[in-house]
Protein backbone atom coordinates (compact mmCIF):
# COMPACT_ATOMS: atom_id res chain seq x y z
CA UNK A 1 0.00 0.00 0.00
CA UNK A 2 1.26 3.46 -0.91
CA UNK A 3 0.70 5.95 1.91
CA UNK A 4 -0.55 9.46 1.26
CA UNK A 5 2.02 12.22 1.50
CA UNK A 6 1.22 14.89 4.07
CA UNK A 7 0.54 17.76 4.06
CA UNK A 8 -1.37 18.33 0.84
CA UNK A 9 -2.10 15.40 -1.40
CA UNK A 10 -0.70 13.08 -4.01
CA UNK A 11 -2.21 13.04 -7.48
CA UNK A 12 -2.19 10.38 -10.17
CA UNK A 13 -0.20 11.35 -13.27
CA UNK A 14 -2.32 9.39 -15.73
CA UNK A 15 -5.86 9.74 -14.43
CA UNK A 16 -8.52 7.87 -16.40
CA UNK A 17 -10.82 9.83 -18.63
CA UNK A 18 -14.18 10.88 -17.23
CA UNK A 19 -15.89 13.51 -15.14
CA UNK A 20 -14.03 14.95 -12.19
CA UNK A 21 -15.95 15.32 -8.93
CA UNK A 22 -14.72 17.07 -5.78
CA UNK A 23 -16.15 16.14 -2.37
CA UNK A 24 -15.49 18.92 0.13
CA UNK A 25 -16.40 20.26 3.57
CA UNK A 26 -16.37 16.93 5.35
CA UNK A 27 -14.20 14.33 7.03
CA UNK A 28 -12.32 12.21 4.50
CA UNK A 29 -10.67 9.12 6.00
CA UNK A 30 -8.69 7.37 3.26
CA UNK A 31 -7.64 4.54 5.65
CA UNK A 32 -4.02 4.90 4.64
CA UNK A 33 -1.09 3.75 6.74
CA UNK A 34 -1.38 6.75 9.07
CA UNK A 35 -5.19 6.71 9.21
CA UNK A 36 -4.98 10.34 8.20
CA UNK A 37 -7.88 12.79 8.01
CA UNK A 38 -8.58 15.31 5.24
CA UNK A 39 -11.25 17.80 4.22
CA UNK A 40 -11.66 16.93 0.56
CA UNK A 41 -11.31 14.25 -2.12
CA UNK A 42 -11.49 14.24 -5.90
CA UNK A 43 -12.34 11.40 -8.26
CA UNK A 44 -11.91 11.33 -12.02
CA UNK A 45 -13.94 8.73 -13.83
CA UNK A 46 -13.71 5.51 -11.84
CA UNK A 47 -10.48 6.36 -9.98
CA UNK A 48 -9.44 8.34 -6.93
CA UNK A 49 -7.61 11.44 -8.16
CA UNK A 50 -6.51 13.11 -4.94
CA UNK A 51 -7.16 13.45 -1.22
CA UNK A 52 -6.09 16.47 0.83
CA UNK A 53 -6.92 20.10 1.60
CA UNK A 54 -9.49 21.83 -0.61
CA UNK A 55 -7.12 24.27 -2.29
CA UNK A 56 -4.77 21.50 -3.37
CA UNK A 57 -7.66 19.31 -4.47
CA UNK A 58 -9.11 22.09 -6.65
CA UNK A 59 -5.74 22.67 -8.21
CA UNK A 60 -5.35 18.98 -8.99
CA UNK A 61 -8.88 18.65 -10.36
CA UNK A 62 -8.66 21.61 -12.69
CA UNK A 63 -11.39 23.66 -14.29
CA UNK A 64 -14.81 22.21 -14.98
CA UNK A 65 -14.95 19.95 -11.93
CA UNK A 66 -18.26 19.31 -10.23
CA UNK A 67 -18.32 19.87 -6.45
CA UNK A 68 -20.33 18.00 -3.82
CA UNK A 69 -20.79 19.59 -0.39
CA UNK A 70 -20.38 16.89 2.24
CA UNK A 71 -21.85 19.20 4.89
CA UNK A 72 -19.76 17.58 7.63
CA UNK A 73 -20.37 14.01 6.57
CA UNK A 74 -17.64 11.35 6.67
CA UNK A 75 -16.13 9.58 3.66
CA UNK A 76 -14.61 6.10 4.01
CA UNK A 77 -13.50 3.48 1.49
CA UNK A 78 -16.36 1.30 0.35
CA UNK A 79 -16.86 -1.55 2.79
CA UNK A 80 -15.76 -5.01 1.69
CA UNK A 81 -17.88 -7.90 2.96
CA UNK A 82 -15.14 -10.57 2.97
CA UNK A 83 -17.32 -13.64 3.55
CA UNK A 84 -20.93 -14.09 2.51
CA UNK A 85 -22.90 -16.51 0.34
CA UNK A 86 -24.13 -14.71 -2.72
CA UNK A 87 -25.74 -17.64 -4.52
CA UNK A 88 -27.62 -18.65 -1.39
CA UNK A 89 -28.90 -15.11 -0.86
CA UNK A 90 -29.91 -14.68 -4.49
CA UNK A 91 -31.13 -18.23 -5.07
CA UNK A 92 -32.81 -18.85 -1.72
CA UNK A 93 -33.32 -15.37 -0.32
CA UNK A 94 -36.96 -15.48 -1.39
CA UNK A 95 -37.67 -18.28 1.08
CA UNK A 96 -39.53 -17.27 4.25
CA UNK A 97 -37.35 -16.38 7.23
CA UNK A 98 -38.42 -18.45 10.24
CA UNK A 99 -35.36 -17.53 12.32
CA UNK A 100 -35.40 -16.45 15.96
CA UNK A 101 -35.23 -12.73 15.16
CA UNK A 102 -38.58 -13.13 13.40
CA UNK A 103 -40.04 -16.10 15.31
CA UNK A 104 -38.53 -16.15 18.82
CA UNK A 105 -40.15 -19.36 20.13
CA UNK A 106 -40.29 -22.89 18.80
CA UNK A 107 -44.08 -22.69 18.60
CA UNK A 108 -43.76 -19.46 16.60
CA UNK A 109 -41.56 -21.32 14.12
CA UNK A 110 -44.15 -24.11 13.81
CA UNK A 111 -46.85 -21.51 13.18
CA UNK A 112 -44.70 -20.08 10.40
CA UNK A 113 -44.31 -23.52 8.86
CA UNK A 114 -48.08 -23.93 8.87
CA UNK A 115 -48.42 -20.62 7.03
CA UNK A 116 -45.79 -21.67 4.48
CA UNK A 117 -47.59 -24.99 3.98
CA UNK A 118 -50.86 -23.20 3.25
CA UNK A 119 -49.14 -20.92 0.74
CA UNK A 120 -47.48 -23.91 -0.98
CA UNK A 121 -50.84 -25.70 -1.24
CA UNK A 122 -52.24 -22.72 -3.12
CA UNK A 123 -49.42 -22.99 -5.67
CA UNK A 124 -49.89 -26.66 -6.48
CA UNK A 125 -49.57 -30.26 -5.29
CA UNK A 126 -45.84 -30.50 -6.06
CA UNK A 127 -44.76 -27.26 -4.38
CA UNK A 128 -42.20 -27.81 -1.60
CA UNK A 129 -42.67 -26.29 1.85
CA UNK A 130 -39.40 -24.42 2.41
CA UNK A 131 -37.88 -21.84 4.72
CA UNK A 132 -34.57 -20.63 6.07
CA UNK A 133 -32.76 -19.30 9.15
CA UNK A 134 -34.15 -21.84 11.64
CA UNK A 135 -31.77 -21.68 14.61
CA UNK A 136 -32.78 -23.90 17.53
CA UNK A 137 -30.10 -22.70 19.93
CA UNK A 138 -31.62 -19.18 20.01
CA UNK A 139 -35.22 -20.34 20.36
CA UNK A 140 -37.35 -20.63 23.46
CA UNK A 141 -37.12 -23.53 24.18
CA UNK A 142 -34.02 -24.54 22.21
CA UNK A 143 -34.80 -27.72 20.25
CA UNK A 144 -34.30 -29.27 16.84
CA UNK A 145 -36.92 -29.51 14.12
CA UNK A 146 -37.58 -33.21 13.43
CA UNK A 147 -39.92 -35.37 11.42
CA UNK A 148 -42.12 -35.66 14.52
CA UNK A 149 -42.68 -31.90 14.29
CA UNK A 150 -42.85 -31.60 10.51
CA UNK A 151 -44.84 -34.68 9.49
CA UNK A 152 -48.09 -33.69 11.24
CA UNK A 153 -47.92 -30.24 9.63
CA UNK A 154 -46.68 -31.34 6.20
CA UNK A 155 -47.63 -34.98 5.55
CA UNK A 156 -48.27 -34.84 1.80
CA UNK A 157 -45.37 -33.00 0.15
CA UNK A 158 -41.64 -32.35 0.70
CA UNK A 159 -40.66 -29.97 3.49
CA UNK A 160 -37.13 -28.59 3.77
CA UNK A 161 -35.76 -25.90 6.08
CA UNK A 162 -32.22 -24.52 6.31
CA UNK A 163 -30.52 -23.78 9.58
CA UNK A 164 -29.20 -20.22 9.94
CA UNK A 165 -25.65 -21.58 9.98
CA UNK A 166 -26.01 -23.11 6.53
CA UNK A 167 -24.53 -26.31 7.92
CA UNK A 168 -27.72 -28.11 8.94
CA UNK A 169 -31.10 -28.68 7.32
CA UNK A 170 -34.39 -30.22 8.43
CA UNK A 171 -36.67 -32.42 6.33
CA UNK A 172 -39.94 -34.26 6.74
CA UNK A 173 -40.42 -37.96 6.02
CA UNK A 174 -41.79 -37.28 2.54
CA UNK A 175 -38.52 -35.56 1.62
CA UNK A 176 -36.40 -38.38 3.05
CA UNK A 177 -38.45 -40.99 1.18
CA UNK A 178 -38.11 -39.11 -2.11
CA UNK A 179 -34.33 -39.00 -1.59
CA UNK A 180 -34.25 -42.76 -1.00
CA UNK A 181 -33.07 -42.38 2.59
CA UNK A 182 -34.02 -44.69 5.45
CA UNK A 183 -32.55 -46.18 8.60
CA UNK A 184 -30.19 -48.36 6.52
CA UNK A 185 -28.66 -45.37 4.72
CA UNK A 186 -25.00 -44.82 5.66
CA UNK A 187 -23.86 -41.33 6.57
CA UNK A 188 -22.32 -39.53 3.58
CA UNK A 189 -18.62 -38.63 3.75
CA UNK A 190 -18.37 -35.30 5.56
CA UNK A 191 -21.97 -35.39 6.76
CA UNK A 192 -24.35 -37.16 9.08
CA UNK A 193 -28.02 -38.10 9.20
CA UNK A 194 -29.70 -37.43 12.52
CA UNK A 195 -31.41 -40.44 14.06
CA UNK A 196 -33.83 -41.33 16.82
CA UNK A 197 -32.59 -43.79 19.48
CA UNK A 198 -33.90 -46.74 17.44
CA UNK A 199 -31.84 -45.72 14.38
CA UNK A 200 -34.74 -44.25 12.38
CA UNK A 201 -33.85 -41.02 10.57
CA UNK A 202 -35.19 -37.97 12.41
CA UNK A 203 -34.93 -35.53 9.50
CA UNK A 204 -31.97 -33.50 10.81
CA UNK A 205 -29.27 -33.35 8.13
CA UNK A 206 -25.80 -32.41 9.35
CA UNK A 207 -23.36 -30.96 6.83
CA UNK A 208 -23.76 -29.90 3.22
CA UNK A 209 -22.94 -33.45 2.12
CA UNK A 210 -26.18 -34.57 3.77
CA UNK A 211 -28.56 -31.82 2.65
CA UNK A 212 -27.21 -30.28 -0.56
CA UNK A 213 -28.16 -33.23 -2.83
CA UNK A 214 -31.73 -32.95 -1.54
CA UNK A 215 -31.85 -29.21 -2.20
CA UNK A 216 -30.47 -29.66 -5.71
CA UNK A 217 -33.24 -32.14 -6.48
CA UNK A 218 -35.77 -29.31 -6.11
CA UNK A 219 -36.58 -28.25 -9.65
CA UNK A 220 -37.95 -24.86 -8.62
CA UNK A 221 -34.66 -23.96 -6.89
CA UNK A 222 -32.65 -24.92 -9.95
CA UNK A 223 -35.07 -23.07 -12.21
CA UNK A 224 -34.53 -19.92 -10.17
CA UNK A 225 -30.78 -20.31 -10.62
CA UNK A 226 -31.22 -20.26 -14.40
CA UNK A 227 -34.22 -17.94 -14.64
CA UNK A 228 -34.64 -15.11 -12.16
CA UNK A 229 -31.16 -15.27 -10.68
CA UNK A 230 -29.84 -12.08 -12.27
CA UNK A 231 -32.66 -9.93 -10.94
CA UNK A 232 -32.37 -11.56 -7.50
CA UNK A 233 -28.61 -10.97 -7.52
CA UNK A 234 -29.04 -7.33 -8.48
CA UNK A 235 -31.41 -6.99 -5.51
CA UNK A 236 -28.74 -8.47 -3.22
CA UNK A 237 -26.28 -5.90 -4.56
CA UNK A 238 -28.75 -3.07 -3.96
CA UNK A 239 -29.32 -4.20 -0.37
CA UNK A 240 -25.57 -4.32 0.22
CA UNK A 241 -25.08 -0.88 -1.32
CA UNK A 242 -27.63 0.59 1.09
CA UNK A 243 -25.29 -0.55 3.86
CA UNK A 244 -22.17 0.97 2.29
CA UNK A 245 -20.82 -2.28 0.84
CA UNK A 246 -19.08 -2.05 -2.53
CA UNK A 247 -17.54 -5.54 -2.74
CA UNK A 248 -19.13 -8.87 -1.82
CA UNK A 249 -16.94 -11.96 -1.44
CA UNK A 250 -18.93 -15.08 -2.28
CA UNK A 251 -17.51 -17.94 -0.26
CA UNK A 252 -18.99 -20.94 -2.05
CA UNK A 253 -19.01 -20.14 -5.75
CA UNK A 254 -20.12 -23.16 -7.76
CA UNK A 255 -21.91 -24.84 -4.89
CA UNK A 256 -25.28 -24.79 -6.64
CA UNK A 257 -24.39 -24.93 -10.33
CA UNK A 258 -20.65 -25.33 -10.78
CA UNK A 259 -18.45 -23.04 -12.84
CA UNK A 260 -21.55 -21.74 -14.62
CA UNK A 261 -22.22 -19.52 -11.63
CA UNK A 262 -19.48 -17.16 -12.81
CA UNK A 263 -21.42 -16.56 -16.02
CA UNK A 264 -24.57 -15.93 -13.98
CA UNK A 265 -22.68 -13.38 -11.94
CA UNK A 266 -21.36 -11.70 -15.07
CA UNK A 267 -24.86 -11.34 -16.51
CA UNK A 268 -25.86 -9.08 -13.63
CA UNK A 269 -23.54 -6.33 -14.84
CA UNK A 270 -25.20 -5.92 -18.23
CA UNK A 271 -26.83 -2.50 -18.31
CA UNK A 272 -24.81 -1.16 -15.37
CA UNK A 273 -27.42 -1.98 -12.71
CA UNK A 274 -25.28 -4.09 -10.38
CA UNK A 275 -24.23 -2.07 -7.33
CA UNK A 276 -21.31 -4.10 -5.98
CA UNK A 277 -18.31 -6.04 -7.15
CA UNK A 278 -18.15 -9.81 -6.58
CA UNK A 279 -15.09 -11.74 -5.51
CA UNK A 280 -15.60 -15.46 -5.95
CA UNK A 281 -14.06 -18.21 -3.86
CA UNK A 282 -14.36 -21.57 -5.63
CA UNK A 283 -16.19 -24.13 -3.48
CA UNK A 284 -14.01 -27.22 -3.19
CA UNK A 285 -16.65 -29.85 -4.12
CA UNK A 286 -17.14 -27.94 -7.39
CA UNK A 287 -13.40 -27.50 -7.97
CA UNK A 288 -13.21 -29.95 -10.86
CA UNK A 289 -15.89 -28.00 -12.72
CA UNK A 290 -13.71 -24.89 -12.59
CA UNK A 291 -10.62 -26.87 -13.58
CA UNK A 292 -12.40 -28.19 -16.66
CA UNK A 293 -13.53 -24.67 -17.52
CA UNK A 294 -9.95 -23.42 -17.30
CA UNK A 295 -10.70 -21.07 -14.42
CA UNK A 296 -7.74 -20.33 -12.18
CA UNK A 297 -6.76 -17.80 -9.50
CA UNK A 298 -7.69 -14.17 -10.31
CA UNK A 299 -9.66 -15.13 -13.41
CA UNK A 300 -12.12 -12.36 -14.30
CA UNK A 301 -12.28 -8.57 -14.38
CA UNK A 302 -12.63 -5.72 -11.87
CA UNK A 303 -16.33 -6.51 -11.40
CA UNK A 304 -16.32 -10.32 -11.10
CA UNK A 305 -13.05 -11.99 -10.21
CA UNK A 306 -12.02 -15.34 -8.77
CA UNK A 307 -10.16 -14.60 -5.54
CA UNK A 308 -9.39 -18.01 -4.08
CA UNK A 309 -10.31 -21.60 -3.28
CA UNK A 310 -12.65 -22.46 -0.40
CA UNK A 311 -12.65 -25.61 1.72
CA UNK A 312 -15.04 -26.33 4.60
CA UNK A 313 -13.16 -28.43 7.12
CA UNK A 314 -15.78 -28.68 9.87
CA UNK A 315 -19.24 -27.53 10.88
CA UNK A 316 -20.93 -24.92 13.04
CA UNK A 317 -20.18 -24.38 16.72
CA UNK A 318 -23.71 -23.22 17.54
CA UNK A 319 -24.94 -26.29 15.64
CA UNK A 320 -22.53 -28.48 17.66
CA UNK A 321 -20.80 -29.68 14.49
CA UNK A 322 -17.62 -27.57 14.68
CA UNK A 323 -14.78 -30.00 15.44
CA UNK A 324 -13.44 -29.48 18.97
CA UNK A 325 -10.45 -30.72 20.95
CA UNK A 326 -12.77 -31.32 23.91
CA UNK A 327 -16.48 -32.25 23.91
CA UNK A 328 -19.18 -29.61 23.92
CA UNK A 329 -20.68 -28.58 27.27
CA UNK A 330 -22.84 -31.37 28.69
CA UNK A 331 -22.08 -33.66 25.75
CA UNK A 332 -19.68 -36.35 24.62
CA UNK A 333 -19.68 -34.97 21.07
CA UNK A 334 -16.58 -33.38 19.55
CA UNK A 335 -18.43 -32.27 16.40
CA UNK A 336 -17.56 -33.26 12.84
CA UNK A 337 -14.68 -33.10 10.43
CA UNK A 338 -16.32 -32.44 7.07
CA UNK A 339 -12.90 -33.04 5.55
CA UNK A 340 -10.68 -35.44 7.47
CA UNK A 341 -7.22 -34.05 8.32
CA UNK A 342 -5.36 -36.29 5.86
CA UNK A 343 -7.77 -35.38 3.08
CA UNK A 344 -7.43 -31.69 3.93
CA UNK A 345 -3.66 -32.01 3.76
CA UNK A 346 -3.90 -33.52 0.27
CA UNK A 347 -6.26 -30.77 -0.94
CA UNK A 348 -4.03 -28.05 0.49
CA UNK A 349 -0.88 -29.53 -1.07
CA UNK A 350 -2.58 -29.74 -4.46
CA UNK A 351 -4.24 -26.33 -4.50
CA UNK A 352 -1.50 -24.27 -2.90
CA UNK A 353 0.92 -25.98 -5.27
CA UNK A 354 -1.21 -24.62 -8.12
CA UNK A 355 -0.94 -21.11 -6.68
CA UNK A 356 -4.44 -20.89 -5.22
CA UNK A 357 -4.99 -18.50 -2.29
CA UNK A 358 -7.02 -20.62 0.09
CA UNK A 359 -9.86 -19.76 2.44
CA UNK A 360 -10.46 -22.68 4.79
CA UNK A 361 -13.46 -22.77 7.09
CA UNK A 362 -12.39 -23.66 10.62
CA UNK A 363 -14.73 -23.18 13.56
CA UNK A 364 -13.61 -25.66 16.21
CA UNK A 365 -10.12 -25.63 17.68
CA UNK A 366 -9.41 -29.18 16.46
CA UNK A 367 -10.38 -28.17 12.93
CA UNK A 368 -8.03 -25.19 13.16
CA UNK A 369 -5.27 -27.57 14.31
CA UNK A 370 -5.82 -29.62 11.16
CA UNK A 371 -5.66 -26.50 8.96
CA UNK A 372 -2.40 -25.40 10.54
CA UNK A 373 -0.96 -28.90 10.15
CA UNK A 374 -1.87 -28.78 6.45
CA UNK A 375 -0.15 -25.40 6.08
CA UNK A 376 2.98 -26.75 7.74
CA UNK A 377 2.95 -29.55 5.18
CA UNK A 378 2.50 -27.10 2.31
CA UNK A 379 5.40 -24.98 3.55
CA UNK A 380 7.56 -28.08 3.95
CA UNK A 381 6.79 -28.99 0.32
CA UNK A 382 8.27 -25.68 -0.84
CA UNK A 383 5.10 -23.59 -1.18
CA UNK A 384 5.38 -19.98 -0.04
CA UNK A 385 2.26 -20.07 2.14
CA UNK A 386 2.77 -16.52 3.36
CA UNK A 387 2.62 -15.18 -0.20
CA UNK A 388 -0.76 -16.86 -0.74
CA UNK A 389 -2.33 -15.03 2.23
CA UNK A 390 -4.22 -18.12 3.36
CA UNK A 391 -7.35 -17.36 5.36
CA UNK A 392 -8.99 -19.30 8.17
CA UNK A 393 -12.68 -18.54 7.89
CA UNK A 394 -14.43 -17.91 11.22
CA UNK A 395 -11.32 -18.91 13.24
CA UNK A 396 -13.81 -18.96 16.06
CA UNK A 397 -11.78 -20.51 18.87
CA UNK A 398 -8.08 -19.65 18.89
CA UNK A 399 -5.55 -20.72 21.52
CA UNK A 400 -2.35 -18.75 22.01
CA UNK A 401 -0.21 -21.45 20.43
CA UNK A 402 -2.47 -21.49 17.38
CA UNK A 403 -2.02 -17.74 16.96
CA UNK A 404 1.74 -18.28 17.12
CA UNK A 405 1.50 -20.95 14.41
CA UNK A 406 -0.57 -18.58 12.27
CA UNK A 407 2.20 -15.99 12.58
CA UNK A 408 4.67 -18.41 11.00
CA UNK A 409 2.71 -18.47 7.75
CA UNK A 410 1.08 -15.03 7.80
CA UNK A 411 -2.37 -16.60 7.95
CA UNK A 412 -5.36 -14.26 7.93
CA UNK A 413 -7.99 -14.85 10.64
CA UNK A 414 -11.42 -14.00 9.23
CA UNK A 415 -13.83 -13.65 12.14
CA UNK A 416 -17.60 -14.07 12.02
CA UNK A 417 -17.74 -11.27 14.55
CA UNK A 418 -21.51 -11.43 14.99
CA UNK A 419 -20.96 -14.71 16.83
CA UNK A 420 -20.07 -12.50 19.78
CA UNK A 421 -23.16 -10.30 19.66
CA UNK A 422 -25.94 -12.68 18.68
CA UNK A 423 -24.66 -16.02 19.98
CA UNK A 424 -22.24 -15.02 22.75
CA UNK A 425 -24.58 -15.95 25.61
CA UNK A 426 -25.36 -19.41 24.21
CA UNK A 427 -21.71 -19.98 23.31
CA UNK A 428 -20.93 -19.34 26.96
CA UNK A 429 -23.82 -21.29 28.52
CA UNK A 430 -24.55 -24.13 26.09
CA UNK A 431 -21.63 -24.56 23.71
CA UNK A 432 -18.21 -23.88 25.28
CA UNK A 433 -18.62 -22.87 28.91
CA UNK A 434 -17.46 -19.63 30.56
CA UNK A 435 -13.71 -20.34 30.23
CA UNK A 436 -13.37 -21.50 26.64
CA UNK A 437 -15.76 -18.84 25.35
CA UNK A 438 -13.10 -16.24 26.19
CA UNK A 439 -11.22 -17.57 23.14
CA UNK A 440 -14.03 -16.55 20.75
CA UNK A 441 -13.11 -14.09 17.96
CA UNK A 442 -9.82 -12.87 19.41
CA UNK A 443 -9.44 -9.71 17.35
CA UNK A 444 -7.13 -7.84 19.73
CA UNK A 445 -4.88 -10.85 20.29
CA UNK A 446 -4.25 -11.48 16.60
CA UNK A 447 -3.69 -7.77 16.04
CA UNK A 448 -1.03 -7.74 18.77
CA UNK A 449 0.52 -10.74 17.03
CA UNK A 450 0.88 -8.66 13.87
CA UNK A 451 -1.66 -10.58 11.79
CA UNK A 452 -3.89 -8.86 9.25
CA UNK A 453 -7.37 -9.80 10.42
CA UNK A 454 -10.80 -9.22 8.93
CA UNK A 455 -14.43 -9.50 10.03
CA UNK A 456 -17.43 -10.80 8.15
CA UNK A 457 -21.15 -11.51 8.46
CA UNK A 458 -21.32 -14.90 6.69
CA UNK A 459 -24.69 -13.63 5.39
CA UNK A 460 -27.29 -15.01 5.42
CA UNK A 461 -25.98 -16.65 8.63
CA UNK A 462 -26.03 -13.20 10.23
CA UNK A 463 -27.29 -10.01 8.59
CA UNK A 464 -25.15 -7.97 6.26
CA UNK A 465 -24.07 -4.76 7.97
CA UNK A 466 -20.46 -3.50 8.19
CA UNK A 467 -21.24 -0.75 10.68
CA UNK A 468 -22.83 -3.29 12.99
CA UNK A 469 -19.77 -5.54 12.71
CA UNK A 470 -17.48 -2.61 13.48
CA UNK A 471 -19.64 -1.92 16.55
CA UNK A 472 -19.32 -5.55 17.72
CA UNK A 473 -15.55 -5.63 17.27
CA UNK A 474 -15.24 -2.43 19.30
CA UNK A 475 -17.90 -3.06 21.97
CA UNK A 476 -18.29 -6.89 22.11
CA UNK A 477 -21.70 -6.46 23.73
CA UNK A 478 -24.31 -9.24 23.79
CA UNK A 479 -27.71 -9.09 22.12
CA UNK A 480 -29.53 -10.84 24.96
CA UNK A 481 -27.46 -9.24 27.72
CA UNK A 482 -26.68 -5.65 26.69
CA UNK A 483 -24.69 -4.92 29.83
CA UNK A 484 -22.41 -7.93 29.32
CA UNK A 485 -19.11 -7.60 27.46
CA UNK A 486 -17.67 -10.87 26.20
CA UNK A 487 -13.89 -11.09 26.62
CA UNK A 488 -13.38 -7.32 27.02
CA UNK A 489 -9.63 -7.69 26.49
CA UNK A 490 -10.41 -8.59 22.86
CA UNK A 491 -12.02 -5.22 22.08
CA UNK A 492 -10.26 -3.18 19.38
CA UNK A 493 -10.19 0.46 18.34
CA UNK A 494 -12.66 1.89 15.85
CA UNK A 495 -9.78 2.49 13.45
CA UNK A 496 -8.74 -1.17 13.61
CA UNK A 497 -12.29 -2.36 13.03
CA UNK A 498 -12.63 -0.06 10.02
CA UNK A 499 -9.40 -1.45 8.58
CA UNK A 500 -10.82 -4.94 8.98
CA UNK A 501 -13.72 -3.98 6.68
CA UNK A 502 -11.63 -2.06 4.14
CA UNK A 503 -7.88 -2.25 3.51
CA UNK A 504 -7.28 -5.48 5.42
CA UNK A 505 -10.10 -7.17 3.52
CA UNK A 506 -8.67 -5.92 0.22
CA UNK A 507 -5.23 -7.20 1.18
CA UNK A 508 -6.65 -10.60 2.11
CA UNK A 509 -8.01 -10.97 -1.42
CA UNK A 510 -4.77 -9.69 -3.05
CA UNK A 511 -6.36 -6.42 -4.19
CA UNK A 512 -4.84 -3.78 -1.95
CA UNK A 513 -3.49 -1.97 -5.01
CA UNK A 514 -7.03 -1.39 -6.32
CA UNK A 515 -9.40 -1.44 -3.36
CA UNK A 516 -9.66 -0.83 0.37
CA UNK A 517 -8.38 2.73 0.72
CA UNK A 518 -8.95 6.11 -0.90
CA UNK A 519 -5.52 6.64 -2.40
CA UNK A 520 -4.70 8.12 -5.80
CA UNK A 521 -5.09 5.64 -8.64
CA UNK A 522 -7.33 3.24 -6.78
CA UNK A 523 -10.85 2.44 -7.86
CA UNK A 524 -13.42 5.01 -6.73
CA UNK A 525 -15.38 2.83 -4.32
CA UNK A 526 -16.45 4.77 -1.23
CA UNK A 527 -19.22 5.36 1.26
CA UNK A 528 -20.46 8.63 2.77
CA UNK A 529 -21.74 8.36 6.34
CA UNK A 530 -23.84 10.86 8.25
CA UNK A 531 -21.46 10.63 11.21
CA UNK A 532 -17.84 9.75 11.94
CA UNK A 533 -17.73 6.29 13.62
CA UNK A 534 -14.89 7.53 15.82
CA UNK A 535 -17.09 10.30 17.25
CA UNK A 536 -19.98 8.25 18.67
CA UNK A 537 -20.34 5.72 21.46
CA UNK A 538 -19.29 2.23 20.29
CA UNK A 539 -22.79 0.78 20.56
CA UNK A 540 -24.13 3.66 18.45
CA UNK A 541 -21.86 2.92 15.48
CA UNK A 542 -24.42 0.52 14.06
CA UNK A 543 -27.02 3.32 14.09
CA UNK A 544 -25.03 5.63 11.80
CA UNK A 545 -26.93 6.27 8.58
CA UNK A 546 -25.35 5.54 5.20
CA UNK A 547 -25.88 8.69 3.13
CA UNK A 548 -24.39 7.59 -0.21
CA UNK A 549 -22.50 4.64 -1.69
CA UNK A 550 -20.33 4.97 -4.81
CA UNK A 551 -18.88 2.03 -6.73
CA UNK A 552 -16.61 2.45 -9.74
CA UNK A 553 -17.07 6.21 -9.65
CA UNK A 554 -20.86 5.97 -9.91
CA UNK A 555 -23.35 6.74 -7.16
CA UNK A 556 -25.16 3.47 -6.52
CA UNK A 557 -27.18 4.49 -3.46
CA UNK A 558 -28.46 7.75 -2.05
CA UNK A 559 -30.34 7.94 1.22
CA UNK A 560 -31.79 11.34 0.45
Amino acid sequence: MVALALPGCVTRDEAPAGDTVIFRNGVVLPVDAAFSQHEAMAIRGNRILAVGDLATIRSAAGAGSREVDLDGRTVLPGFIEPHMHFALMAGLGHLPDIGPFQRPTFDDALDAITEIRDAAARVGPDEWVMGRQFDPILLEPPRDLTTRDLDPIVPDRPAFFLNASGHIAYANSRTLDAAGLDRTSPDPPGGEYGRYPDGTLNGVLYGQAAWLPILLSNESVMARMSGGFSEAGIAVGEAASRLGVTTLCDMATGGLSGAGELALYGQMYAGGRMSTRIRAYVYQPAGESFDLAGVGPFHGDPFVRVAGFKVVSDGSNQGFTGRQREPYVGSDSHGLFYVEPEDLRAIVLERTGQGWPMAIHGNGDAAIDSILDAMDAAAASGTDVRALRVRIEHASILHDEQIARMQEHGIVPSFLINHVHYWGHVMRDQVFGPEKVQLLDRCASVERAGLNWIIHSDAPVSPLGPLHMIRVAVARDLWKEPATILAPEERVSVESAIRAQTINAAWAQHEEDELGSLEPGKLADFVILEEDPRAVEPTAISDIAVSETWMDGVQRFSGS
